[in-house]
């Protein structure tokens, strides 16, 4: 069935819709953050700053475009061409958003949503349901369901955690160089449990570093291990596209 073009066509415009919804609630938040911001007296370029240093923000923004994008590519491009698999580039694409956004709904799900936040800090409910909830389940279906998959090479993965790494880097430097806007601290993280001034210190950062890495390396490990066998049974890898590309009289027999 995932391998029809009517499929294949009803999923990419439910990528479409997917894609419009996420920034649709990206917009959301963000206007009701910088409202919220301006009311309270609060530093409006710091809160801008730090709503674009969340894992989650930053990983539905990057679906987003990527759902746009092969949808676009398939609508204007694949599917009057007959291709059977999308680009290697925008594939890699793909299967780092969808390797993120799983993991944006485990760890909120699992970690953060019953978690009490600062007066004026509540996010918008519809909005907070689709970038941690939806999004994540709907990128979680496009890998079991989504159409013209490429089988990836495993050094594929290395894309997939490059983002994350620099993520952690980056917050963990500009965590103690920014005062909080809502408390007024002279730190700020985007998630409690990357704080080391909580209970727990720096060992508790690291243990949950090191356990959202491993959580993101099996998960990415998982989305390429699926892309390779339904592509490779599509007969839609990097190897049979290159092979495919080389004139019969130069493959050898």
């Amino acid at each position: 069935m995932t391998r029809t073009r009517g499929w294949a066509t009803t999923w990419t415009l439910l990528r479409l819709a997917m894609a419009a919804v996420t920034i649709a609630a990206i917009v959301a938040q963000l206007t009701k953050s910088i409202g919220t911001a301006i009311e309270l007296g609060r530093d409006v370029a710091t809160t801008i700053a730090n709503f674009f240093s969340f894992f989650t923000i930053l990983s539905n923004a990057a679906a987003a475009v990527v759902l746009a994008w092969i949808a676009l590519w398939y609508l204007f491009q694949g599917r009057r061409r007959g291709m059977d698999a999308e680009p290697h580039g925008l594939a890699v694409a793909l299967a780092c958003v969808s390797t993120y956004m799983i993991i944006t709904g485990i760890v909120y799900n699992t970690l953060l949503r019953g978690i009490e936040l600062p007066q004026g800090s509540a996010p918008i409910p519809w909005s907070n349901e689709v970038l941690h909830l939806i999004g994540p389940i709907f990128l979680l279906l496009d890998v079991f369901l989504g159409p013209l998959r490429r089988a990836l090479p495993w050094r594929s993965l290395w894309a997939v955690v490059a983002f994350p790494i620099v993520w952690v880097i980056y917050t963990m430097i500009r965590g103690p160089l920014v005062i909080n806007p809502v408390s007024g601290d002279p730190f700020w993280y985007p998630y409690p449990f990357l704080n080391p001034n909580n209970a727990g210190g720096w060992l508790s950062v690291v243990f949950y570093v090191i356990g959202i890495a491993a959580a993101i390396v099996a998960v990415g490990a998982l989305v390429v291990w699926w892309g390779r066998r339904r592509g490779a049974a599509a007969g839609a890898s990097d190897g049979a596209v290159a092979a495919a590309s080389v004139p019969s009289s130069v493959v050898p027999d």
